[in-house]
């Protein structure tokens, strides 16, 4: 089969387009013929060498995917050879073929391209068991989400609009994205490239109360910043550390204000923690795509022949929402 090749660990230029050996479904597993995928940062990270695929997963890049039913497993119920899927996966995205658990598979609303189906379960499913399942948060609360114009922080604005509509939403964003990000339905946009300490202007607008959750994926540089934004009983969660793993808090403070930090990983969860909050996020969440409420955002679909290119422009951050890669 087609799929993405690493000859190495480094740059772009270690992608290769090139066969490798169709997978087949084990025990609880299907074999998905992929139509689409999407690019994740993690999926840099992991072509550069830091970030291995949990034991047991594929070694191709890609962590989600769009497609049709090929093949059952053993023990596979419920789903039939030719059904619309998306899924998680723990790795081999980036191919024709890619086993996914029977589990972790939603199906495709009607209304839904396979290309938007590509950006669903990584962004959308974070976003969503960041925020509610784990960060608690509540209709009416306040929200920090950073990076503004990434998929997960897209994904967190567009659910959060859904889901708990009176929630207040502070983003930071750069200036290039602003705008997007404040018609996407941001209520406060702050230029992190002009503001590196947010946590005034969240406090303003709060009326000094400050978050009641912070989504956030930079780490060590924002820890002060974000601790000094958090309000009593406020839940930091942590899902990345792009600038470093490193820093300084004060536990005085945490312990008067009550607060939590809470770090938070999806790749790496077991088969069946993945399977119930898929569950969560298919009765919850799912119904608002079928109706178009929530409508994924995608920059650029890129051939596979062009991974190359896909993967330029997330480095450059010149996307807004998803990137998304066709297979099939």
């Amino acid at each position: 089969m087609k799929a993405v090749l690493l000859s190495g660990f480094g740059g772009i230029d270690v992608l290769k387009v090139g066969e490798a050996e169709r997978p087949r479904p084990a025990e609880g597993q299907v074999l998905v013929k992929v139509v689409a995928t999407s690019i994740n940062r993690p999926d840099l990270v992991q072509r550069e060498g830091k970030y291995p695929p949990p034991p047991g997963d594929s070694d191709i890049l890609g962590l989600e995917v769009a497609g049709t039913i090929a093949e059952l497993g053993p023990g596979v119920t419920g789903w039939k050879v030719g059904d619309r899927v998306m899924s998680l996966v723990g790795g081999g995205a980036y191919a024709e073929y890619a086993v996914a658990y029977a589990s972790h598979l939603m199906a495709i609303p009607e209304a839904m391209s396979f290309e938007q189906a590509a950006c669903v379960c990584e962004s959308y499913i974070t976003a969503f068991l960041n925020l509610f399942l784990v960060g608690g948060l509540a209709d009416g609360n306040t929200a920090v989400l950073h990076g503004g114009g990434g998929g997960v922080n897209t994904a967190g604005i567009q659910l959060c609009k859904a889901l708990v509509p009176r929630t207040k939403l502070v983003v930071t964003a750069n200036p290039t994205k602003m705008a997007r990000v404040k018609a996407l339905g941001a209520d406060l946009v702050v230029d992190y490239t002009t503001t590196p300490d947010f946590s005034e202007a969240v406090r303003e607008f709060t009326g000094k109360k400050g978050a009641d959750v912070i989504l956030d994926h930079v780490g060590a540089k924002y820890l002060a910043p974000n601790m000094n934004a958090l309000g009593y009983a406020g839940r930091l969660v942590l899902i990345g550390v792009t600038s470093g793993i490193k820093a300084e808090l004060n536990l005085a403070l945490m312990m008067v204000k009550r607060q939590q930090i809470i770090g938070s990983v999806l790749r790496s969860r077991p088969v069946k923690d993945k399977a119930a909050i898929v569950a969560e996020f298919t009765k919850t969440a799912l119904p608002r795509f079928a109706d178009r409420t929530i409508v994924p955002i995608i920059e650029k679909v890129f051939p596979i022949d062009q991974v190359v290119e896909a993967h330029r422009m997330m480095e450059e951050d010149r996307h807004f929402g998803k990137i998304v890669l066709k297979v099939g």
